[in-house]
């Protein structure tokens, strides 16, 4: 699906076909070293987020239980007990080619806007993590927004809070949505057989459909 555009979401590092990454001249990484340099695919609204939202997952399920008898949950019993979950979790809408050590460490972490003398946390990579909150680089913040609106629609389960909502309707209008991205979204109505209407509408009014 990438074959012909194989450059990571956060720090634009191109990939070659076994996914080892050319990384950015200036691009550092205090921890996670070895995943710096291999691409890995991210849940842009990340699968313990929305995951979150199901029973399974907070509670457990008659069909979670192990091989001594001991019943479990979290994202291993919804996965196992419950089809919503899978595809929300597999939905190509929601995943991107990231590097390794800026996936490990985003984690599930909100996005927003940190203050700013925050300092990038992977040197030349406009990628800032502090506390609890990771603030994209602007050329990636329409597309993580159009990621996250589709999600919430596409699966009424999943809830933005009103803060993400708003900073997503925000990102939307600020970073409108380009060729590749349009591109991308084709490729997987194809493939998935549905569609992300914040991507697709504007894509037909750009003529980039």
């Amino acid at each position: 699906m990438i074959f012909d555009h194989r450059v990571t979401l956060y720090c634009n590092a191109p990939f070659d076909k076994d996914k080892w990454i050319s990384l950015p001249p200036g691009f550092t990484t205090q921890v996670h070293k070895k995943r710096a340099n291999r691409v890995e695919w991210e849940h842009v609204v990340p699968a313990e987020n929305f995951g979150r939202f199901f029973p399974e997952w907070r509670e457990g399920s008659p069909m979670c239980i192990d091989n001594r008898g001991a019943p479990f949950k979290g994202r291993k019993c919804a996965e196992k007990s419950n089809i919503t979950f899978r595809l929300m979790q597999s939905d190509m809408y929601n995943l991107f080619p990231v590097i390794g050590a800026v996936n490990a460490e985003r984690g599930n972490k909100n996005f927003g806007l940190l203050s700013a003398s925050a300092e990038n946390t992977f040197g030349s990579c406009a990628m800032k993590i502090s506390s609890n909150r990771a603030e994209p680089p602007k050329y990636a913040r329409g597309t993580i927004a159009r990621a996250y609106k589709y999600m919430a629609y596409a699966y009424p389960i999943f809830k933005l809070s009103k803060e993400q909502e708003r900073l997503m309707d925000v990102w939307d209008r600020q970073y409108p949505v380009e060729k590749w991205e349009c591109v991308r979204t084709k490729r997987i109505e194809r493939i998935q057989g549905n569609e992300n209407p914040f991507v697709k509408q504007p894509c037909i009014e750009k003529k980039l459909w």
